[in-house]
């Protein structure tokens, strides 16, 4: 009986020894399919759009916003196939990109929903179904150590980038992506509204920052090592 103790217990640990191995790469899996599956959104909201100069298409925060966080998401996949450790700027960026994927949730679905000219299905996708996955990835996937609160400024130079080209061709061809970033509003109101996007992207990562500190106690999610482990 013994024995019989000892082979089922051995046959337990092997398991998971097993599946704990298989948990990484399933996670680095799906991050890689669904980073390549908001590249291909893109790719067909961009040819639906009927092309164009690529400029103007990504000249819209939420289609610059979404490649960029689709390629972090994509290396993050990729690191973890191999095992290796992330670099430490990625952390950072993935961050970054969650926090200003969580602005263009909040204003599209709260503040002007169902506008612009894309299919409903690539709405959908890059509105809600996308930053829902990289907040549901953040929180539950503790492969990156918690952000730490003096790095927060990082948040701030890519809107800001976005941002000063956004108005410099507003001032200059007249094209902009939103209304209200029309330069007919005038200096102060442009300023005004310049300024509450970038507190708003601050307390988005403020949120982000802290969420990168919560632990959730799961099974299968501590299959999932930490950069330290």
């Amino acid at each position: 009986m013994a024995e019989a103790v000892t082979r089922t217990v051995t046959s337990r640990s092997e398991s998971e020894r097993v599946a704990a191995s298989a948990a990484p790469i399933a996670v680095a899996g799906a991050r890689i399919l669904v980073g390549a599956a908001v590249v291909v959104t893109l790719i067909v909201a961009y040819v639906q759009a009927g092309g164009g100069p690529a400029f103007d298409f990504f000249g819209y925060f939420t289609n610059l916003t979404s490649a960029l966080s689709a390629a972090l998401l994509i290396a993050a996949g990729c690191i973890g196939m191999r095992r290796s450790s992330a670099p430490r700027w990625l952390p950072l960026g993935r961050g970054t990109a969650l926090a200003c994927m969580l602005i263009v949730a909040v204003v599209y679905n709260a503040v002007v929903p169902g506008t612009g000219s894309a299919a409903p299905w690539i709405s959908a996708t890059l509105h809600a179904a996308f930053p829902a996955l990289l907040l549901l990835d953040w929180v539950c996937i503790h492969d990156r150590p918690p952000l730490p609160w003096r790095s927060l400024w990082v948040v701030l130079p890519y809107p800001l980038l976005w941002l000063a080209v956004v108005l410099l061709r507003g001032a200059t061809d007249g094209w902009v992506p939103y209304g209200f970033l029309l330069p007919e509003r005038g200096a102060a109101a442009l300023l005004a509204t310049s300024g509450a996007l970038l507190v708003a992207l601050l307390a988005s990562g403020a949120l982000v920052w802290a969420l990168s500190r919560v632990r959730l106690r799961s099974a299968i999610l501590r299959r999932v090592p930490s950069p330290a482990q």
